[in-house]
């Protein structure tokens, strides 16, 4: 069996493959349509209509993201694309305190 190419891609061509395999679900006891990005453990939001619900799913993928990069994890490969890390995150600090 051929071996599956990986290609590195942008993050609008990350989200865009995360996008195809997310599903959509009517909330069972509030009206809303529930929206997760199953390729992303735990990458889950809701809207008051699918339009809605798939634009907080963009948000809710850029903040999966940047959590994991910040705690120095690789994101999945999804549908053969890897996200292009060209940069180093840095790791937010807390202010010094100068004192007096």
């Amino acid at each position: 069996m051929p071996k599956k190419t990986v290609r590195r891609g942008s993050l609008v061509d990350y989200i865009a493959e995360v996008l195809k395999n997310a599903v959509y679900e009517k909330g069972e006891q509030l009206d809303v349509i529930i929206a997760e990005a199953p390729d992303l453990p735990g990458c889950v939001t809701q809207g008051a209509s699918v339009e809605e619900a798939r634009e907080n799913l963009v948000d809710a993928v850029e903040v999966w993201l940047m959590s994991g990069l910040r705690s120095g994890e690789d994101p999945p490969v999804v549908n053969g694309c890897r996200l292009a890390i060209t940069g180093i995150i840095p790791r937010p600090t807390a202010p010094s305190i100068s004192r007096r």
